[in-house]
């Protein structure tokens, strides 16, 4: 059985849970976020609202090891939706390179990271974009959208190993190779 689907969630006093159907609604001091769950895993919240439980009915999918990996799912994502609202998520980047500059203008975030033309990425709603010199900080109560946004600025210009220029968050470490060796001896 799911040791991390049995558990139930503690909602804090600042946060607004709502079930209904299959859509569970957070809201709280950082924003709203809602999840669809499938229908084979039960959201109720129980104590007046201060706690979340999901549960499955054990004996019709007690072996169906596909709906106990969603009953942990499930609750993992409420609890992370959860800690998005009264928390947040942050990821920062950082870009390497001579010249290479990065700027927010509006809901764009411009890359002038060594290609012909400048990179213009858009800002997805609900995520906060700040620039400080080369460090860039991705902020908001989504992890998915936060995470993803990272991932795709990451993508533009991975880092490379030779001499380490690209864009790369601030804690990866990139494993540095020798160039060439010139000259004989």
């Amino acid at each position: 059985m799911s040791r991390i689907g049995r558990k139930s969630i503690t909602v804090s006093d600042k946060v607004k849970v709502a079930v209904k159907d299959l859509t569970v609604n957070v809201e709280g001091p950082l924003g709203k976020l809602s999840f669809t769950h499938k229908p084979e895993v039960q959201v109720k919240l129980e104590d007046g609202g201060k706690t979340v439980v999901c549960s499955i009915d054990e004996a019709k999918h007690g072996e169906n090891r596909e709906v106990r990996a969603l009953w942990g799912t499930t609750r993992a994502l409420i609890a992370g939706m959860i800690e998005g609202v009264t928390k947040g998520y942050t990821e920062v980047m950082e870009v390497v390179g001579v010249g290479w500059t990065p700027t927010v203008s509006g809901t764009t975030l411009k890359l002038v990271v060594g290609f012909a033309n400048p990179i213009m990425m858009t800002i997805p709603a609900g995520v906060k974009v700040t620039v400080d010199k080369n460090v860039v900080t991705v902020a908001g109560p989504d992890k998915k959208a936060v995470g993803q946004f990272a991932s795709d600025m990451r993508a533009v210009r991975k880092p490379e190993p030779y001499n380490g220029k690209g864009i790369k968050y601030k804690e990866e470490v990139i494993k540095r190779k020798a160039g060439k060796a010139f000259g004989t001896a």
